[in-house]
């Protein structure tokens, strides 16, 4: 890590109530092509009590106890091609839940060494395991995979990285001239510049998800990386994703 450390999201690796039956819970820092991103994660329980994880961080400072005292673990959840690294541990921990990912998740893990097992593929439509609580559509720009959940009951929005919204002032300073460029930088974090150049590739498929997203009228929306929405998530929406419609 550089010598001036980022201050994260603390307390990191504690569950946070944020709406009924959603917490989320900041953990520490992971390097992409060698930026450092704070990680999060979402937990939501279903009408059944059963316990949906998604994008499980590393599992420290008793995480994996915490959740387990909010009901049975049923579903670990790697939502896109870069979101699996932790998974094998809470696999380890949680030998009962099913382990759902997106499609090229599997192969992205074997390229980096790592072997994989998941029970399901995730695709366009919620299977029957949540289906009466949460909907999903595959974002899929043909290089970046990346499913979006919506938890109908607290109209809460699980997005991955089709928006990131880094606070400058959270990350090192010579992150800071890379983020502006990408264009994630609150208050104005959007879909990586990058991500959102590949999804023009299939225009329609892009603004048929947008409408999707529309249609849902989240009011908050869950960011893995950087400052998410607890409010006014619809309008957030409509902002990040202007610059594409």
């Amino acid at each position: 890590m550089p010598k001036e450390k980022p201050t994260g999201y603390e307390p990191l690796y504690a569950l946070k109530n944020i709406a009924p039956d959603v917490w989320i819970a900041d953990g520490g820092w992971i390097r992409f092509y060698g930026i450092p991103f704070p990680t999060r994660m979402t937990v939501l329980r279903l009408a059944s009590g059963d316990l949906w994880v998604h994008s499980p961080i590393a599992d420290e400072g008793g995480l994996p106890e915490a959740v387990a005292a909010l009901g049975p673990v049923r579903h670990l959840v790697a939502p896109n091609w870069i979101h699996y690294a932790w998974v094998p541990s809470w696999q380890r921990r949680f030998r009962n839940a099913l382990t759902w990912a997106s499609p090229g998740v599997v192969q992205r893990a074997a390229s980096r060494g790592m072997r994989l097992h998941i029970d399901h593929e995730l695709g366009d439509a919620a299977p029957s395991e949540w289906a009466g609580d949460i909907d999903q559509r595959l974002a899929d720009s043909g290089l970046h995979r990346e499913v979006v959940f919506f938890h109908r009951a607290s109209r809460t929005l699980v997005l991955t990285d089709l928006i990131e919204n880094f606070e400058p002032a959270k990350m090192p300073w010579w992150t800071r001239p890379l983020l502006r460029l990408g264009g994630v930088c609150d208050p104005d974090g959007k879909m990586p510049r990058d991500m959102a150049a590949s999804f023009l590739r299939r225009p329609q498929h892009l603004k048929d998800l947008m409408g999707t997203l529309r249609d849902w009228q989240p009011e908050r929306v869950i960011l893995a990386h950087g400052r998410w929405y607890p409010s006014n998530g619809t309008a957030e929406l409509a902002r990040a994703f202007r610059l594409l419609e």
